[in-house]
């Protein structure tokens, strides 16, 4: 079964209705993963095809010179949650390496970000985006053959693989492939031997550690 996302977040995202973490998250699944960019561009398909059916509607008479205008008026920066963007091979420390989607929002390139160390092996860097309900993106960096403490989800968790792979109770993670899960489920990623693992990651809610004496830290996590 393909790690992609499911029909309900790639028809919101198609619609412009997602928040702007999860948009860029999509956008950046949709650049790198052939399956998820298929079925995106069928919901842009059908989407199309509802509007042919939809009749015209009378409109202001001054309508197109205040369209002329929004179109000449300077643009600012685009939209990461817009159409999906050619992959782009490699996740080094340069950004031109990165998918475009994710460009725009680590211009200094990687290595540049404010890392913080979550535990031995594992690093997170904030990105400067915020969603509805507390959603936040982040990049997350796994070194090889390490894990992630064991824990459960406090609200919806969504994580794309940018380079490298995981895997956890749900299956193997490779490059652009993604990961949702919610508080139903428990699970501990181990990044592959072969090369750290580099994930965007988009969380409603902190997580909840669940090992024997790693859940002591969860007063101390982000709320």
């Amino acid at each position: 079964m393909p790690h992609i996302a499911t029909d309900e977040f790639l028809l919101d995202h198609a619609a412009g209705a997602s928040s702007p973490p999860v948009g860029l998250l999509l956008a950046t699944h949709i650049a790198l993963n052939p399956a998820a960019r298929r079925r995106y561009r069928d919901f842009e398909t059908l989407g199309g095809a509802m509007l042919d059916r939809i009749d015209p509607v009378a409109v202001a008479p001054d309508a197109f010179e205040r369209l002329m205008a929004r179109i000449d008026a300077p643009r600012g920066r685009p939209d990461p949650t817009m159409a999906p963007a050619p992959a782009v091979e490699g996740t080094g420390g340069d950004v031109a390496e990165l998918p475009a989607p994710l460009r725009g929002h680590v211009a200094g390139g990687i290595d540049a970000l404010p890392w913080r160390q979550v535990t031995r092996g594992v690093h997170e860097a904030a990105l400067p985006l915020a969603g509805r309900g507390g959603e936040r993106a982040t990049l997350l960096r796994i070194a090889a053959g390490r894990a992630i403490p064991r824990h459960t989800h406090r609200g919806n968790e969504m994580t794309l693989v940018l380079d490298g792979d995981f895997a956890d109770e749900g299956g193997h993670y490779g490059r652009g492939d993604l990961s949702i899960t919610d508080p139903t489920i428990e699970h501990q990623p181990v990044a592959g031997q072969g090369r750290d693992c580099l994930c965007l990651v988009v969380t409603s809610a902190p997580i909840r550690l669940t090992g024997p004496l790693m859940r002591l830290l969860n007063p101390f996590l982000p709320r």
